[in-house]
């Protein structure tokens, strides 16, 4: 049978800040598009969203930044941005391109 929570152990390993619940998603990207290594992209979250490196793993401050920048929440409220309004301003926030993004702006729908 194995172990239940073997599988949940290494998802919360694996996703390290905590994904949407603080800014681990916000890291992980900028490690992948730009190829930084993970101290780098920490630093530049930090910068863009105006916190320090360590509130980017605290989920109390980073909802209320989330939803302030309207980049998106695990929880969003109603009338908060979700889904492609909050990938818009994820590149508007971060400086980086989002290929869904720049795909509409080429066909004139932002």
């Amino acid at each position: 049978m194995g172990d239940p929570l073997g599988m949940a152990i290494s998802h919360a390993i694996a996703s390290g800040m905590g994904g949407m619940r603080t800014a681990g998603d916000l890291v992980a990207r900028m490690q992948m598009t730009r190829g930084m290594k993970i101290d780098d992209a920490k630093s530049y979250v930090a910068d863009k969203l105006d916190v320090s490196v360590s509130d980017l793993t605290d989920p109390v401050i980073m909802t209320e930044v989330r939803e302030d920048l309207e980049i998106g929440s695990l929880t969003p409220l109603p009338g908060c941005a979700k889904g492609i309004e909050a990938k818009l301003r994820l590149s508007e926030v971060l400086g980086i391109d989002i290929n869904c993004i720049r795909r509409l702006k080429d066909k004139g729908l932002f």
